[in-house]
């Protein structure tokens, strides 16, 4: 979503951000003040976007399940519009279908009204995120598909994403989090770089909603091996894949290949 955003809105003036046919409230907050201020760059930090302005605020926006940022309008559902100065596409969207994104402005440095960006974890492409690190936030007795999902061990991981990392890990989801061997986290490493690099490049994981700037869905989903693929044999021992729920989150994983 970042690179889509980035060459379009980076030293764009905002002439209006307004809610559409949003409720008032937390989830739309202040955008009014963002009027007359430059977008200096879009930056991401796990799964939120984050736009900095010229006087010191910050756009800050999360997709939730089925949030969209769109240049062309698209047919309802719109919670927000940003109009743009003169330049291509003047107007940027935010459509959201079941109204668990967010669209807000606050100060920079001040995310304390976002508790979930306020206490997440390392990036994950980070060079500085290692396995040592990853290691030291698993401490919990919870099982590790719910600390993952937590954002706190490390950043960015949605269902999609730890389903395939564990898998990739041979870790059983349900496995405590701080009963995860050394060998074991060093292998769950290396699989949640590989699979988020993976998804980046091929431009993120189109199932229903999501879509590029552009309106065009994500190619991962043809590389996915465990997530929505319950009932189906296991790429590596042919088991049928199990389903279960973690967290209120439909959870695919092998019983062979993980056990816990």
């Amino acid at each position: 979503m970042c690179r889509g955003l980035r060459p379009w809105l980076t030293g764009r003036r905002i002439i209006r951000a307004r809610r559409a046919d949003a409720p008032a409230g937390p989830k739309y907050a202040h955008l009014e003040e963002a009027d007359g201020q430059r977008i200096e760059a879009v930056q991401r930090r796990g799964k939120f976007v984050v736009m900095p302005l010229s006087r010191g605020d910050e756009l800050v926006v999360h997709l939730g399940m089925t949030g969209q940022l769109l240049r062309d309008e698209p047919p309802g559902h719109l919670r927000v519009k940003v109009e743009l100065d003169d330049g291509p596409s003047p107007v940027l969207w935010f459509r959201d279908i079941r109204r668990f994104g967010r669209f807000v402005l606050c100060r920079q440095g001040d995310r304390s009204g976002l508790p979930t960006l306020h206490s997440m974890g390392p990036e994950p492409l980070d060079p500085a995120f290692t396995a040592a690190i990853l290691r030291e936030g698993l401490t919990s007795r919870t099982a590790i598909k719910t600390a993952l999902l937590s954002q706190r061990p490390v950043a960015g991981l949605g269902n999609i994403y730890v389903d395939e990392a564990l898998f990739r890990a041979r870790v059983h989801p349900l496995t405590s989090a701080s009963s995860v061997s050394a060998r074991k986290i060093t292998a769950l490493h290396a699989a949640i770089v590989e699979v988020l690099t993976a998804a980046v490049e091929g431009g993120g994981t189109s199932l229903r909603d999501y879509r590029n700037v552009e309106g065009e869905q994500g190619e991962f989903k043809s590389s996915l091996l465990a997530y929505g693929r319950g009932g189906e044999p296991c790429v590596r021992c042919s088991t049928e894949l199990s389903k279960t729920v973690v967290q209120q989150r439909t959870t695919v994983f092998c019983a062979k290949c993980q056990r816990r």
